[in-house]
């Protein structure tokens, strides 16, 4: 009795110990945060003006914005998500429906689960190899493909998890009806899991809406107004990178405003896959 009352005890003094460092842990990665936001936040607010969203970026001492780099950023990720979201969706449904226990499947996973860590760059520097060299310069076009290969694992993974979260009672139950397999996959599974995907597609655009590695090396930079996806494209994050290490004041501002905009909308993404990602979980 007394060796339990002691071994109780211990434990009890390793809980509070753990929970202490947990606690501190957090609050540390937390303080960070805080203090990048309220940077970001100050300076970023402080520059934000009505210029910066209708007037292009301008030479070193002049008035102007972000219009062409925001114009440019929101091309490229759409024509990204638009191209890679079937691929990762239909990727997604195969290794979940179709070959869950398939040995093409276990090497697609594996290959998924490195693109997933991969560091952007080397997206960046295959796209260069495979689309900016065969077309002798840079282009919207590999921007917008090296984006979309980092749009498809996200896809891919999200997809599949959802997709084997829905019951086997619902496929059971559309099959004993008569329903072949690929209107089960269409009308019940993907239905049951249709928030869960969304969720996952938000994610992927969050993900590449900052991304400059692989765009320094495919869609490069334009200071002017082009939507010519033949040619380089001005794009947010290489125009904050740009900006942030020229020497120019003017430029340092708009730097600012362009990576809180774009901090907005990773936040507003995020929040919106977390709320769906609830309600999912909670039917």
């Amino acid at each position: 009795m007394i060796m339990d009352k002691r071994l109780y005890r211990r434990r009890k003094r390793s809980n509070a110990v753990f929970l202490t460092l947990s606690v501190l842990a957090a609050l540390f990665g937390i303080m960070w945060l805080a203090l990048i936001l309220e940077s970001l936040f100050y300076n970023g607010f402080s520059s934000l003006s009505l210029a910066v969203f209708t007037e292009m970026t301008p030479p070193p001492g002049s008035a102007g914005g972000l219009a062409n780099a925001i114009v440019g950023s929101l091309i490229m990720t759409v024509l990204a998500v638009l191209v890679g979201t079937p691929i990762g969706i239909m990727a997604g449904t195969y290794l979940a429906e179709y070959g869950r226990h398939a040995r093409i499947s276990h090497i697609v996973r594996f290959v998924n689960d490195i693109l997933l860590s991969a560091p952007s760059i080397v997206t960046g520097l295959f796209v260069y190899e495979l689309i900016v060299v065969s077309m002798h310069g840079f282009s919207a076009w590999a921007g917008a493909v090296s984006l979309m290969v980092i749009v498809i694992p996200v896809v891919v993974r999200t997809t599949e998890n959802m997709l084997l979260l829905v019951p086997n009672s619902l496929r059971e139950a559309a099959s004993a009806l008569g329903a072949p397999r690929s209107l089960v996959v269409s009308k019940v599974t993907w239905k049951a899991a249709r928030a869960g995907m969304l969720t996952g597609i938000l994610l992927a655009v969050a993900r590449v809406s900052g991304e400059t590695a692989p765009l320094l090396f495919t869609a490069l930079n334009n200071q002017f107004w082009s939507t010519d996806l033949g040619k380089p494209i001005a794009n947010l994050p290489v125009v904050i990178f740009q900006f942030a290490m020229s020497p120019y004041p003017d430029w340092h501002k708009l730097a600012w405003a362009g990576a809180l905009i774009i901090t907005i909308a990773v936040l507003a993404l995020s929040i919106g896959a977390r709320i769906l990602e609830a309600k999912a979980n909670s039917r």
